[in-house]
């Protein structure tokens, strides 16, 4: 747990960077996610660090939250921004720095395969470790493309590209599409210039590009057109256009040419 715990700290810090300065303006930004602002995402990836600090450290108190949150669903979908609402930046800031420090106390503590709860099926500490660092990756993302910011892509996408691999068929399922039996393979190279592979050497069915562009693509911030993901076969193609790495209902990126796309070089 070390490593991705180090990363998911690493995540939390580079995000907190492109905010912590803002001024009312910036902190009231739009950005191009749902119609919130950049406070708004903030307030979100605190509250569900502050839930999964709860979903780890008090299993029963976060099963009795579940129960809460089948009696009032509309509320639930409102409760996160609600912080955004309430407090001051500083305030929601350091709530947001208290909630995920106690929340990486926890999980360094656990083994990587014990099970955790969550708003779906159980996860293993890792994955769920994992899936927070896609959470604040991806609503940093938000954050940078409101400010026109930049941030230095690194190599703990890796996690967020294997969570992108590994969810290939509730890519599918999800939407409820048959899962293709061909394998596919991913070919993405590193921010570090490595090259980084998943699947059978010899499948027909590949997606190849940047690290980078399958995360923004798997996360939905980016559409596949957008991206310089290339793909060969028909299930790479589908898969890219479908490609889900977080929980929930089946959700819709944005429309191609939303992004321009990035110059090489």
């Amino acid at each position: 747990m070390k490593e991705i715990c180090r990363d998911l700290a690493a995540e939390h810090e580079s995000l907190d960077t492109l905010v912590a300065d803002l001024d009312a303006t910036g902190w009231n930004t739009m950005t191009p996610f749902a119609g919130w602002r950049v406070k708004d995402e903030i307030s979100h990836v605190a509250y569900f660090d502050d839930r999964a600090r709860l979903a780890a450290v008090d299993p029963e108190a976060f099963a009795q939250h579940l129960n809460e949150i089948m009696k009032d669903l509309k509320g639930f979908i409102e409760q996160p921004l609600k912080p955004a609402q309430s407090m001051s930046k500083t305030e929601l800031l350091e709530w947001w720095r208290q909630e995920r420090n106690l929340l990486l106390e926890a999980l360094k503590s656990l083994d990587p395969k014990f099970r955790l709860p969550w708003y779906g099926p159980t996860m293993s500490a890792k994955s769920f470790a994992t899936a927070r660092l896609m959470e604040t990756w991806a609503h940093g993302q938000d954050v940078v493309d409101a400010l026109g910011a930049y941030r230095t892509p690194s190599d703990r996408l890796r996690h967020i590209v294997h969570l992108g691999v590994t969810t290939f068929g509730w890519s599918f399922s999800n939407r409820k599409m048959d899962v293709p039996k061909n394998p596919v393979r991913v070919e993405l190279t590193s921010p570090s210039g490595e090259l980084w592979a998943w699947g059978p050497d010899k499948a027909q069915d590949v997606v190849r590009g940047s690290a980078e562009d399958f995360c923004l693509a798997v996360c939905q911030r980016r559409h596949v057109a957008d991206t310089d993901i290339a793909t060969e076969g028909d299930v790479a193609a589908q898969w890219m256009l479908v490609a889900q790495a977080f929980a929930g209902p089946p959700a819709t990126g944005p429309e191609p040419g939303r992004f321009p796309k990035k110059k090489k070089g």
